[in-house]
């Protein structure tokens, strides 16, 4: 009867450490996402200036129709 009463508690503190684990992994998560949002918030603006800058690029590079078809050089 010793060995169940034994099995059990050992159980119970296997569990018991799973959970602690888990909750350290859980806090660890919830704190990379904070970070990941924060940094999301300071590099909006300079994300938007470099898709307007590859904007205006992309629209100043308009092609240029000599109209005498494909030239080799």
């Amino acid at each position: 009867m010793i060995w169940t009463g034994l099995a059990v508690g050992l159980a119970f503190a296997g569990l018991a450490v799973l959970a602690w684990c888990s909750f350290r992994v859980w806090l660890g998560v919830r704190r990379l996402a904070r970070e990941l949002e924060r940094t999301r918030r300071r590099l909006e603006p300079e994300h938007s200036a470099l898709r307007a800058e590859v904007r205006d690029l992309r629209d100043a590079r308009t092609p240029v129709d000599s109209g005498e078809g494909v030239r080799s050089s």
